[in-house]
């Protein structure tokens, strides 16, 4: 099976800033864009992917799911749940049509500090009961 290798997606932490209407005051959370660059570059990856591999999207209802090894750039501790939304709105619309019907495994994490990446299998859920 080949692997969707993305950049790391930037934690919830570092996703997110808080811009304040000038005119009502009104508070909203929009992406950072450090975020918006991860969802652009994430998104165009994942169609060069789909190209290359020919996933096609499943119809809303089917179950996908995201197998990820995070390679991380050091020692440093990190968070693999922390940086999950970023990803999947990120691949949402691309690989599967609602983020809702995507689940997670985490499989491993490792340090490459010349190459940080996340790498992702993708799967139907009806696929993985197969193996």
């Amino acid at each position: 099976m080949q692997r969707l290798i993305l950049p790391l997606p930037p934690s919830v932490n570092h996703a997110y800033r808080t811009y304040v209407h000038p005119g009502t005051g009104q508070r909203m959370r929009v992406l950072t864009s450090e975020a918006q660059r991860f969802r652009r570059d994430a998104a165009y990856l994942a169609i060069r992917w789909r190209r290359e591999t020919g996933w096609a999207m499943p119809q809303p209802g089917v179950k996908v799911v995201l197998r990820l090894w995070y390679f991380w750039p050091s020692n440093r501790r990190m968070d693999t749940h922390n940086r999950e939304k970023v990803l999947l709105d990120a691949l949402e619309g691309v690989l599967y049509p609602e983020d809702r019907w995507v689940l997670i495994q985490e499989m491993d994490f490792a340090v490459d500090r010349r190459n940080p990446r996340l790498e992702i299998e993708v799967l139907l859920h009806k696929e993985l009961n197969a193996l």
